[in-house]
């Protein structure tokens, strides 16, 4: 089995949004999904990008992702935000969500950041433990708030 990472490009993005399609369904929201190709494309390879991500490859084929941004805390400075990271079900146990991880953190080191922060949800272990090979630091103070 043949695995790369690299750099998420625009020809990825179509498979992007099947995985992050995949991955609302296994979070119980799959018609949260309403962002649309042009603008996911134009979100990150458009005149000024919001957003950067990293693809695992296999045998040449996009099995998973890490989608990340930067956030800024007025505590600690500039902060590497990840969206979202997933792994196909049919290639998890294959080490892919480990190097797209350990690329997020030489990306962090690389632009001097103050960190990366993300969520998970409370009842997703597989996420939890997988974070808690990183010594993550799980925060149960904080309430996630939005407004649509």
């Amino acid at each position: 089995m043949e695995t790369n990472i690299r750099r998420a490009e625009k020809k990825d993005c179509a498979r992007l949004l099947e995985l992050i399609t995949e991955l609302a369904v296994y979070e119980k929201a799959p018609n949260e999904v309403t962002v649309t190709l042009a603008h996911f494309e134009e979100s990150g390879f458009g005149a000024n990008p919001v957003w950067w991500g990293f693809v695992a490859e296999v045998n040449g084929h996009v099995e998973g992702f890490a989608l990340y941004y930067i956030r800024y805390s007025t505590w600690k400075g500039q902060r590497m935000y990840l969206e979202d990271i997933l792994v196909t079900e049919k290639m998890r146990g294959n080490q892919l969500g480990k190097k797209l991880f350990d690329q997020l953190i030489i990306e962090a080191k690389e632009k001097n950041l103050a960190g990366i922060v993300w969520q998970v949800l409370e009842w997703n272990e597989p996420a939890i433990n997988f974070y808690k090979k990183y010594k993550a630091n799980f925060d149960g103070e904080w309430i996630n708030c939005s407004i649509s």
